[in-house]
């Protein structure tokens, strides 16, 4: 399902499409009741006064509910059409789209629009047993952050740096992982979590990465220092990954704390993932995902 910005205009004018909208996505074949021990399809409406949101009952548990229950967007006050719209921003700008930025678009507080961006970053992430990646893959490493500045008369206290490693299969998807450091151990065990052993690897010549032609096909190496590519064995598209990664964190985000950073990489990682499809598809996978996924804000 694909949808321009000219055809979503009109669920965003409406609650009672958006809600239409989001209960075709999750539910193709018709409403389902959400309760684990119940999932009974003998579903009806109710019209309930001084409400937009479409309520619905279950024949067998008589409980009620709307498309919003089990979702990220449960208990939420915002308007399910700011919901959809917010989804389609983070989903079609490149380099991400800051919650300031929605904040004043969607007429929302900034406290809102922050826990909002990160429910849907929530929503666009992977299941932590996802299939392995196959073919050529590039792993890369990088560095977000920089130094730790000082209070006056009081100098910092040295590098806030955080390390990202990037698996790129070549022609498929990608993923980002904040890793504690970049030793043997950490590298190592990353990749053998996530790599099928039928993979041939491509890496730079960092030492930590020696020894995995023992463990997959093959392990191909660059060193940067003399050059970049060498026929097939390089890391470009890591590098390139990495590039809409640090452009989006200093242009857009200006600064992502080590606790989020890895809602942040899973946003980026999505959209890279789906580079090949429009905007309209991006959003659409992104909302079907926002199924079974609850996150709460904590004081």
């Amino acid at each position: 399902m694909d949808i321009n910005l000219m055809e979503l205009s009109a669920f965003l004018n409406d609650e009672d499409k958006a809600y239409a909208l989001v209960e075709r996505l999750r539910w193709p074949n018709g409403p389902v009741c959400p309760r684990e021990d119940c999932g009974s399809e003998i579903v009806y409406r109710l019209k309930v006064k001084g409400t937009k949101r479409r309520v619905l009952k279950c024949a067998d548990c008589r409980r009620q509910f709307t498309v919003m229950v089990g979702t990220i967007f449960e208990d939420s006050h915002i308007p399910l059409s700011k919901w959809v719209a917010a989804f389609y921003m983070m989903c079609s700008s490149k380099k991400g789209i800051s919650s300031h930025q929605i904040h004043r678009q969607l007429g929302i507080s900034y406290k809102s629009a922050l826990f909002m961006t990160h429910r849907i970053r929530y929503a666009m992430s992977q299941p932590p047993l996802a299939d392995k990646l196959t073919g050529i893959v590039e792993v890369d490493e990088t560095y977000i952050g920089g130094l730790e500045k000082g209070r006056p008369g009081r100098p910092g206290r040295g590098s806030k740096k955080m390390a990202v490693v990037a698996l790129i299969q070549r022609g498929g998807e990608g993923r980002l992982f904040h890793v504690p450091d970049v030793s043997s151990r950490s590298l190592k065990g990353l990749i053998r979590q996530n790599v099928d052993g039928m993979a041939h690897i491509m890496t730079d010549s960092l030492q930590s990465y020696k020894g995995l032609d023992e463990e997959f096909a093959s392990h191909g190496t660059v060193d940067h220092s003399k050059e970049y590519v060498r026929g097939i064995i390089h890391v470009n598209f890591a590098e390139s990954f990495f590039s809409l990664l640090k452009r989006g964190i200093l242009g857009t985000f200006h600064h992502v704390s080590a606790q989020h950073l890895p809602r942040y990489l899973d946003e980026f990682n999505f959209r890279w993932s789906n580079r090949r499809a429009t905007d309209g598809e991006r959003m659409v996978k992104a909302i079907k995902g926002a199924e079974g996924k609850r996150l709460v804000l904590r004081a």
